[in-house]
């Protein structure tokens, strides 16, 4: 494809869909009965590329009213210009939260239309570091009752899954017993070899985060993830240092000074990226870069068929979260959606781009604009 006859972006538009959750839904500092999907088209040369985000329905807004403008006419293969073009763009409206998650779904979108424009796998077309990624069952929500956290747990270790999460820090951190006796089951339903996780949403005091960790210790809790605030760096850094456990966090970067500050300040053990919130792939690879430069590996938080082929590509990816909301999502709304086998994602190396195409009929009935 010459530069002469590269095809330029055509078209963005949005979808918003918003589905109920299975059964109500809640972590350590949170709780919620739906989640919403906020989905990027983006044409050009006769393909269509996708990408999406988790979040509310003003992402697309911010879409169409301030990124759009900055990707219609550019041409296809540029992304790193269309992303330092949007991210200009924002300055005014500020990148975290909402308007970063729009950015990071119009950049994933164009780099799916890229690959696809090539007759590429999007892991191919980035460069293939791994033919499979580790999965860890993420779900265990303190809205469980007893008996559905054990089956979750259980189904996922008879799937060939090797490590399962669930959350803690109910309440805010009132409920330590509670938390403490829901540890005692997960290791009880998935046995002694699988690593057991848990997360507390920032749910504690650093100090609390310590007694609760060193309670857990015989249950062979293997990694903490947010055991404080995850914008309590120092918090985080205390609670590394005193456990020998991995402590984790960085699902809500949203650009590399963000992933950086966390790296050099020792707070965590495991970098965690999110592509749905980071700026998108390019970005995603840009921070487990800073994190290698730290000597640390990186996880994918959430959106697994969205991470797949990147954690193909990336060197230091230790695992991806499959989260049951997501997963529940994604593999209802996509083909090319294909199951884990062995508690590991691979991809299609017969689909190009990302390799997922929206079932129209199966999302129409969430749509909610």
């Amino acid at each position: 494809m010459s530069p002469a006859s590269d095809p330029t972006v055509e078209r963005v538009e949005t979808a918003v869909y918003t589905v109920p959750t299975d059964r109500p839904a809640g972590d350590g500092t949170l709780a919620w009965d739906s989640t919403t999907m906020v989905l990027v088209r983006v044409d050009g040369g006769g393909q269509r590329g996708l990408g999406w985000t988790y979040g509310p329905a003003a992402c697309a807004r911010a879409v169409g009213d301030l990124l759009a403008p900055q990707v219609v006419g550019r041409a296809v293969m540029d992304v790193p210009a269309a992303l330092e073009a949007m991210v200009r763009a924002v300055r005014n409206a500020s990148r975290p939260g909402a308007v970063g998650y729009a950015v990071s779904a119009v950049e994933t979108a164009l780099w799916d239309l890229k690959a696809r424009l090539l007759g590429l796998p999007l892991n191919r077309l980035l460069g293939r570091a791994r033919d499979t990624v580790a999965l860890y069952g993420s779900g265990g929500l303190t809205t469980y009752d007893d008996t559905v956290l054990r089956e979750q747990l259980t189904d996922w270790v008879k799937q060939g899954f090797a490590r399962v999460k669930i959350k803690i820090g109910e309440s805010w951190g009132s409920r330590v017993d509670r938390d403490l006796e829901r540890v005692r089951l997960a290791r009880e339903a998935v046995g002694p070899d699988a690593e057991l996780y848990v997360d507390a949403n920032g749910g504690y005091t650093a100090k609390q985060a310590i007694r609760v960790a060193e309670r857990m210790a015989a249950a062979g809790v293997r990694w903490f993830e947010e055991p404080v605030s995850s914008d309590d760096l120092a918090g985080l850094r205390q609670v590394r240092d005193a456990l020998s456990l991995d402590v984790a966090a960085g699902e809500y970067g949203f650009d590399l000074p963000y992933f950086q500050r966390m790296c050099a300040a020792g707070a965590v053990d495991c970098l965690q990226i999110d592509v749905t919130r980071c700026g998108g792939i390019l970005e995603f690879g840009r921070a487990a870069a800073v994190a290698a430069a730290h000597g640390l590996q990186v996880s994918g938080h959430c959106a697994p068929y969205l991470h797949r082929h990147l954690a193909l590509s990336q060197p230091g990816m230790r695992h991806l979260e499959w989260f049951h909301d997501h997963a529940r999502i994604e593999t209802r709304f996509f083909d090319g959606a294909d199951p884990p086998v062995g508690g590991r994602l691979a991809a299609d190396p017969d689909r190009p781009g990302h390799g997922l195409d929206l079932r129209e009929a199966d999302a129409e009935r969430y749509r909610v604009h």
